[in-house]
């Protein structure tokens, strides 16, 4: 991962999940995912595919509106975060800093809430095309000299 991004269209719900699971493909621990979409967009679904790459079982991931957290044990652990019902004023008090570890993956919803957002997180913006169709573009941050 060395900066730059990468664009894709899903044509359903199967083709969302392929590409989360590919980007979490070459993940590490430690790494932060911030995911920006309208309401319905495939978040959520894109984060079923996160989980299946990272060893947990996709079938058990939901939105996590109301806990805000919700971990998913695998190879790594991801720590599905869901800022929809946070007022940007309170995310710090929430210490999402401590959920990335070098076993965990966080991945963020709604992360336009964040007042500053982690320098090196990968931005995935999802954009519904309508019907069944999303635009979906991951920017990698660039490295560090």
């Amino acid at each position: 991962m060395n900066g730059g991004a990468r664009h894709y269209t899903s044509r359903g719900e199967a083709e969302t999940i392929e590409i989360g699971r590919q980007l979490a493909s070459i993940l590490s621990g430690g790494t932060i995912v911030l995911l920006f979409g309208d309401l319905g967009a495939g978040k959520t679904t894109f984060v079923r595919g996160v989980v299946e790459a990272a060893g947990g079982s996709p079938d058990e991931v939901s939105s996590p509106t109301f806990t805000l957290v919700q971990p998913y044990s695998g190879t790594l652990t991801v720590q599905h975060v869901d800022l929809y019902r946070v007022q940007p004023s309170d995310v710090d008090d929430l210490g999402l800093t401590e959920y990335s570890t070098p076993s965990s993956i966080v991945v963020i919803e709604w992360a336009d809430r964040l007042p500053r957002a982690p320098k090196n997180a990968i931005r995935v913006w999802i954009e519904d095309r309508g019907g069944d169709h999303r635009d979906v573009k991951i920017e990698f941050p660039a490295s560090e000299p």
